[in-house]
């Protein structure tokens, strides 16, 4: 059993190395470091505020939330192994095929096609909905023209366990701790996503490999990696996607998509997403490469800045227009 040092909240999974209410890192409980046990309806105990750096005019050691951006690390779960569906899938595929059924699977799949009116490439992700005023590879100007600017330089996080951040060069530098993990930032309650467009510039300093990506979060909760959306860049291999997150857990909204819009190895990547009443377009390079519905946002979500896998990426030119 592990127990969280700060809150005192107990696990029985061992494979889990951090709290999900703090993000501390946990320990093995022992018999004397186990809480008291709760009589019911007996209020726990609350988790006391984090303490963070001071600027002046504040209270010494004592930092106000809403201008503070939020840091949390979560590693992603291990998938339990699907091996067993593909063989079922390709052993009904060979059967339907011996018996001559090609060409009625043909005519279903266009049937389908026909009822859906979406269309999907399997290389390339989930095409725009038929019918709207734009597409993938659009390249028109956002009317919002209220912008405001983020300074990174006051994202930096001093002794963070969970990443390391820096600002050097007009840029932030980021990384999580640890490989196979990701490390988040989330702005403070004001700099909201939602009815606006949001925006970054995105670098591989070391053209390094990565499975997990990083870029840009959105419509998130100020507790980052608790609710929120993330789009993700792999420069390496030109590559994109989007992904969601819960408590614990990161799921895809758009799997990894091959994209020629994207500055391969170390050059900068412009990230910007613009959200609309019916829809959340994607815009990488000032280029539209996908869109999304909104069903995971968190209400009045931030903005903030997502790595992982342990090496340096760049951030600069951080902003949200109204």
């Amino acid at each position: 059993m592990k127990i969280c040092p700060r809150c005192q909240k107990t696990y029985t999974d061992d494979n889990l190395n951090f709290c999900l209410e703090d993000g501390t890192v946990l320990t093995t409980a022992s018999a004397a470091s186990m809480p008291d046990t709760l009589l019911m309806g007996e209020p726990r105990p609350t988790q006391p505020q984090q303490p963070m750096a001071s600027q002046p005019g504040s209270q010494p050691g004592v930092q106000p939330a809403w201008n503070t951006p939020q840091n949390y690390s979560m590693q992603p779960p291990k998938r339990a192994s699907k091996t067993w569906v593909w063989v079922l899938l390709i052993l009904g595929l060979v059967v339907l095929l011996c018996g001559g059924g090609l060409i009625g699977l043909l005519f279903f799949a266009a049937s389908q096609a026909d009822k859906t009116g979406n269309s999907v490439d399997m290389n390339k992700g989930v095409n725009q909905t038929p019918g709207t005023n734009k597409s993938p590879g659009s390249t028109n100007s956002s009317d919002r023209t209220s912008v405001d600017k983020l300074d990174l330089n006051k994202w930096v996080q001093e002794n963070s366990p969970f990443g390391n951040t820096e600002f050097d060069d007009n840029q932030l530098i980021m990384s999580s701790k640890k490989r196979k993990f990701y490390y988040a930032l989330a702005g403070p309650v004001d700099k909201v996503t939602v009815g606006a467009d949001s925006r970054v510039s995105v670098k591989n300093i070391d053209n390094e490999d990565t499975n997990m990506g990083y870029g840009l979060v959105f419509h998130s909760n100020t507790t980052p990696l608790q609710q929120g959306y993330a789009f993700l860049l792999d420069t390496k291999k030109k590559r994109y996607r989007v992904v969601h997150h819960t408590p614990g857990d990161e799921d895809a909204v758009i799997n990894w998509t091959k994209s020629d819009a994207i500055n391969e190895g170390t050059e900068w990547n412009t990230l910007e997403v613009r959200d609309k009443p019916d829809k959340i377009e994607l815009y990488i390079n000032d280029k539209m490469v996908n869109s999304i519905k909104n069903q995971y946002g968190y209400p009045n979500g931030v903005i903030g800045l997502y790595t992982a896998d342990g090496f340096k990426v760049g951030f600069k030119d951080l902003e949200i227009r109204h």
